[in-house]
């Protein structure tokens, strides 16, 4: 499927704005970055990092994720994350993430993805429907 080292990094970045809020989103009632935001900002710089290095028709996909939120972000600030490829264990892939605000780090922990093919993949979950 593909032949990944330990080692790819990723970044990604994304501004705090009122739709990526705790308030907004549902997970608490104030105006900061929100934790699902953070790891979803997380789980797409992972992915990002290891996409090109995957044949046509493949991807990954998230599994588990073991993160601390340790500071909040306000609106206005962007958030930048890292990613880096810590472990391949066959179709398993292990990422350190860390997430960054102008003020310094804001979350870290790890992410576990792991590797499909598309299609079979779609049509497996599709085929719940019938069940």
């Amino acid at each position: 499927m593909a032949e990944l080292k330990v080692g790819i990094k990723g970044n990604g970045s994304v501004l705090v704005e009122q739709a990526n809020t705790a308030a907004a989103m549902g997970s608490g009632l104030l105006p900061v970055f929100a934790t699902p935001a953070m790891i979803a900002l997380m789980e797409k710089t992972a992915s990002g990092s290891v996409q090109e290095y995957l044949e046509e028709g493949c991807g990954s996909v998230g599994t588990a994720i073991d993160v601390k939120h340790i500071s909040a972000t306000p609106p206005g600030m962007e958030v930048r994350c890292e990613s880096e490829l810590i472990q391949v264990d066959g179709r398993r892939l292990v990422f350190r993430v860390r997430a960054f605000d102008e003020a310094g780090l804001i979350g870290e922990g790890t992410h576990e993805r792991f590797l499909i093919k598309n299609e079979s993949f779609l049509k497996k979950a599709e085929g719940k429907r019938g069940q």
